[in-house]
């Protein structure tokens, strides 16, 4: 004959029951904090080593500029209008830094090698201020580069047999250590943009 439980001794059964349940959810809880979002290993893929060739034809790494911040900045000198409109103001925050600007870099990593030889990059990046690197390479170098900043880049025919580039309009703000801080918001002064610059100085 099955004992029935009385009304005392089923209460530490349910208090267990309940300490149980919380337990457990507030493990959940940890762990998924811990855990964190996405953004956290997303941000730390970004940026890694490349080896390109910058407009006067000299090899340049990243190394080249650890121990500065740097911002980055890929495109194509065909570009009608986002990348000079984003070149010309990069080079305002630039002249803004003053004699900071030597402590600094900003690199313009071409996604359209086939047409930006340092040639075509030297004349073109003529326009903006000197401080400003153009880097280009074979089209291998250029993907390794493209990927370690998790750029999109496509190639989009035309009509008339010529063709654009569809392309990440991302500046990516690096620190001294070459690490990912965050994209470079140019829609600000470049008063305050150089100044947020000089904190990672």
């Amino acid at each position: 004959m099955s004992a029935r439980l009385r009304p005392a001794s089923v209460l530490p059964i349910l208090a267990a029951f309940v300490c149980g349940l919380v337990l457990v959810f507030g493990a959940i809880v940890y762990f998924t904090a811990r855990s964190g979002s996405s953004v956290g290993p997303a941000i730390a893929a970004v940026g890694g080593p490349f080896h390109l060739t910058d407009q006067t034809g000299k090899p340049v790494s990243d190394q080249d500029f650890k121990g500065r911040p740097f911002l980055v900045f890929f495109g194509y000198t065909h570009c009608p209008d986002i990348c000079p409109t984003t070149l010309f103001e990069i080079s305002e925050v630039i002249k803004k830094l003053g004699s900071d600007a030597d402590r600094t870099g900003a690199i313009f990593i071409t996604v359209d090698p086939e047409r930006d030889t340092p040639a075509a990059l030297k004349d073109y990046l003529s326009n903006f201020d000197p401080h400003l690197r153009g880097l280009t390479g074979d089209p291998a170098a250029v993907e390794a580069a493209i990927k370690a900043y998790r750029v999109y880049a496509k190639k989009v025919p035309l009509k008339d047999g010529d063709y654009t580039m569809d392309h990440t309009a991302v500046v990516y703000l690096m620190d001294k250590d070459g690490h990912f801080v965050a994209p470079f918001n140019l829609k600000q002064t470049p008063e305050a943009a150089a100044e947020q610059l000089r904190r990672y100085l």
